[in-house]
């Protein structure tokens, strides 16, 4: 088990669900609100996945978390190219959210494969992050 707070993906997922608030709250809803709706969830859910998956107690478990979150980035990277094509929000926002969706996604790829090449149990994260004090 490790403090997800500690993985530079986790700080740029986290990131990356808040910018895609804020993009989602430009959107106008009457037509749109499963679409912001979804985009909302599948960028919560990668942070969230990771944060899930670092408090595992084996790499394997971990893994499958990672796994989800690389699925979740894929989704949110449709919604998000779905919002450009359908000129939903301002076109330089949503190139900024797929930039980003991209760089997580190939993050999340590496820790996945990193993960997968160790063996035994989650390293135990014993030192306290800035705000775990």
């Amino acid at each position: 088990m490790q403090d997800f707070r500690r993985l530079e993906v986790w700080r740029l997922g986290h990131a990356l669900a808040l910018n895609v608030q804020r993009l989602s709250a430009s959107i106008a809803r009457q037509d749109n609100a499963g679409l912001v709706s979804q985009m909302r969830r599948a960028a919560t859910s990668i942070s969230a996945n990771v944060a899930e998956g670092a408090a595992k107690e084996t790499r394997k478990e971990f893994a499958r978390f990672l796994v989800i979150a690389i699925a979740s980035a894929a989704e949110l990277e449709n919604h998000l190219l779905f919002c450009r094509d359908a000129v939903l929000a301002p076109e330089s926002e949503v190139a900024s959210r797929i930039a980003e969706t991209v760089q997580v996604r190939k993050m999340l790829f590496g820790l996945l494969k990193r993960v997968r090449e160790q063996d035994g149990p989650v390293a135990v994260s014993s030192k306290p992050t800035p705000n775990n004090r």
